[in-house]
This record gives structure tokens, sequence and C-alpha cells, in this order.
């Protein structure tokens, strides 16, 4: 590469792309411009109808729209009951997943039969590991799983057929890849990068999809029951959020203009991995890292006051004056994902010897949301989101960092698989937003 040419190059045009890119933010209020799709509220502008998920974070009171605590459906089920009925054992990823998909929930024959196909297809092309994982392994996972996805795609004969059996095929055949991307893309570049060991186990056959993340991730294949649950718990609550958000429009608007299946995820996975959506874990424990290190006694609520407050100052941490894990743009009083989780946190935090700092999580918890209330003008309430904790149960599970994200998108393909089916068959239109031009006439000067 022409590293010092470029340099110089590009510190140019960044000048002059400041100047001709630029738009005066009047211009958005002027013309009825909302930006990111969300009106002076916050609430996202309404671009289609969907009957796989809903959010509700307000309710009507005498006219007015009243802060509520967040509820979260799919499929019509409450996902809080949905997950209670699974009680203390039973893992429900494969489950809930054919309920997203389907639109019902299976019965046992529909169930044995959907987690037969998740584990035979729950596999990769032969020396695909090899050639494509380990052949150019990087710490960023997230684009080492698109690339495999993309390739995957030179494996399957049929992989532009947009029919809805062909898609439900391809959907389920990458629901059950996406662990083996995830796990392998990590041990290639734990191993080439950070020269450590490799190993590289098969899935088993028997084990749920939460189970089997845990084996394969770890050298000696053994987890807890409790681990299984509270990771099968994280990857439900993270499997579909309402149909609005980011990666999921990205999947509908890929689908809409005739795109296959493969390039459609791909192109999801791009939007997840930004820190704006699937990365906000990460930050949230570079923040805890750093309020251990200035924290001395996790008890002390005025000591974790105090720091809070020189965070939200912009006097500490990264200097941007945000407590992470706190607050959502669509709910208010509650993150509903956030009080089912928060459960199965404490009971792990409890195996793994960690309530002390389980302690200092509640009383931030417990502080965050008024000290931020009291210093910012917050309209809709604001409270901790599920961000907020599941960064930390990765953590106590021995997840790597660089993991994170994809283990959010292990989750969330069963959502955005859900909603390319249905954008199949309810929509023939591709999806075309308008942009208002607001650019000057010219006349070439000679």
């Amino acid at each position: 590469m022409l590293t010092k040419e470029m340099n110089s190059f590009s510190a140019k045009a960044k000048a002059i792309c400041l100047k001709n890119d630029s738009i005066a933010p009047r211009l958005y209020d002027e013309y009825g411009v909302n930006l990111g799709l969300r009106d002076e509220n916050g609430n996202g502008v309404l671009t289609g109808l969907t009957r796989i998920s809903r959010i509700t974070s307000s309710s009507l009171v005498n006219g007015q729209k009243v802060p509520a605590d967040g509820k979260l459906w799919y499929r019509g089920y409450e996902v809080q009951e949905l997950i209670g009925s699974l009680g203390e054992t039973e893992l429900g990823f494969e489950k809930i997943a054919y309920l997203l998909m389907m639109g019902e929930l299976p019965n046992e024959e529909e169930k044995a039969e959907f987690c037969g196909l998740l584990a035979a297809c729950r596999t990769l092309p032969t020396n695909f590991t090899r050639d494509v994982i380990m052949k150019a392994p990087t710490e960023d996972v997230m684009n080492s799983m698109t690339r495999s996805i993309l390739t995957l795609a030179s494996y399957d004969d049929n992989a532009k057929d947009t029919s809805i059996e062909n898609v439900l095929r391809q959907c389920i055949q990458l629901i059950s890849e996406f662990p083996l991307l995830a796990v392998y893309g990590y041990h290639a570049y734990n191993h080439y990068e950070k020269q450590a060991s490799m190993y590289i186990h098969h899935p088993d056959p028997n084990l749920s999809t939460a189970e089997n993340l845990l084996m394969l991730l770890r050298p000696d294949r053994k987890y807890t029951d409790v681990e299984a649950k509270v990771l099968d718990t994280a990857l439900i609550l993270h499997m579909e959020h309402g149909g609005g958000n980011n990666s999921t429009f990205t999947t509908r608007v890929v689908t809409s203009s005739g795109s296959d299946t493969y390039s459609t995820i791909a192109a999801a996975m791009s939007s997840l991995k930004g820190p704006k959506h699937g990365g906000a874990n990460i930050k949230v424990m570079q923040m805890m890292e750093d309020i251990r290190e200035h924290v001395h006694d996790f008890d002390d609520k005025d000591e974790i006051e105090a720091y809070l407050s020189k965070i939200l100052n912009k006097e500490a941490f990264d200097g941007k004056g945000l407590i992470y894990g706190m607050g959502h743009a669509i709910y208010s009083l509650s993150d509903p994902r956030e009080r089912v989780f928060r459960g199965y946190v404490e009971k792990l935090a409890g195996e793994k010897n960690r309530l002390d700092d389980m302690r200092l999580y509640q009383n931030i918890e417990e502080i965050a949301p008024k000290l931020i209330a009291k210093k910012r003008k917050i309209y809709k309430g604001v409270s901790p989101n599920i961000d907020f904790y599941s960064g930390f149960v990765y953590e106590m599970l021995g997840i790597p960092q660089e993991l994170y994200t994809a283990i959010f998108a292990i989750a969330r393909i069963v959502g955005w698989s859900a909603h390319r089916i249905e954008e199949l068959i309810c929509t023939n239109k591709i999806i075309r937003p308008a942009y208002m031009s607001v650019m000057e006439e010219r006349t070439e000067e000679r």
C-alpha cells in the first residue's frame, strides 16, 4: 500500500469532505426529516407491519402517554411467561426458535423433529474450518463469521432460490452453524494471533445450542447445569426485539431487494457488530473494570454515587458522560429482558463466588437511574437494560470479549430468519426510503 501517499491524500480529503458533506441541523427540522427514523420523542417511524414480536414501554391514561414497565412479546406470548414456563432446568432456545420462525409453539413431536434438524445441520462442509475460518484469523470474530457466511453460499447449489421452503432450509442450517462459525473463528484467532493452544471440538448432536456453545469453547468440554441454563436464557432474551432494531430492519431491506439468504444475513451481521447496537455490553464491561479500580468498597453507596457522578460529568472513564447499560431507546421504567435475566445472573454469581461483584452491579442499578434523572432531562425515565448484565454473565462463563457480539448474533439470527420469511410472504415491494436533496446547483468555472 502507498501508505505515505494515502495518508497525505486522506488528510486533505477529510477537510474537503467536511466542507461538502455537512448539512445544517436546521434543515432537518425545516423539511420534517426524522433523524435515525425516530420522531422528536424518540419513537421509531412506522416502516412496516409484523406479527413476530412486540414491545411496549408506555400506556395511555386519559389520552396521555404515560411511561410503564416494559414488556416484550414473541408471537403473542409474553417473554417473561415463556421463560417461566420452562422451569428451573429445561433449556428452551430451540423451542422458542420454532415459535418465532413458525408462529406457534411446537408439540413434543414437532419440537423433537426441529431439534433433530438443528443437530443434523450443526456441521460445516469438509475442510471448511481449515480452508476458510483458519485461513485469515482475526480478532474481529463478527467479520470472520460474515466472511464464512458468504463463503457458505458457494457450497449451496440453491443459494439464490428465495422460495419459502428453500429459505427455511437455509435459515435452519445457518442457525445450526452459527455457534461453530463463532467459536472456531475465535479459536483460530486465539491460536494464530495470541499464540495459545488450538483445540477444535466437534458438536454433540445430543446437546442443546447453549450446551454446545460451552462445550465447544472449553478445553475440557465441561459445564454445569446452571451455566447452561443462564446462557440458554440469555440466548432466548436476545433472539428477537420488536422488529424495529437496526439489524432486523437491515434484514428486511436486503430481503426486499430479492437478495439471497447468505447476503441478507451477512448484511445483518455487519449492522449488528456496531458498538451502538450489538457491541454495547463490551462498553459496559470496560466501564465496570474502571469502576472497580476507583471504588474500593462495593457496599459504600456514597462512594459509588460519587464516582458515577464523575462519569456523568465527563470527568472519569471515557469522558463521554455516559453510564453504559443504563437507558434504552424504547424502554423507560424497565427493560423486561433485564428483569427476567437478573435472577439468573444472581444464581450464576453465587455459583462462581462473585457475589461481591453482584452487589456492585445491584448498587449501580439502584443509584444510576436516580443520578441520571437528577443530572439530565429525562422525559421517559431511565432504567438498566439487558446489556448491563449480559457482559458480566459472559465473563463469569469464561467467554472472551471477542465473542460477546457473536453470541448476540447466534441468538438474533432466529429473529432475522423470522423477519426474512415474513417479508418474503407479506410483501413484494423493494424498500426504498426517500432523501430530500439540499444540494446547491453549480456551474463549472472556466
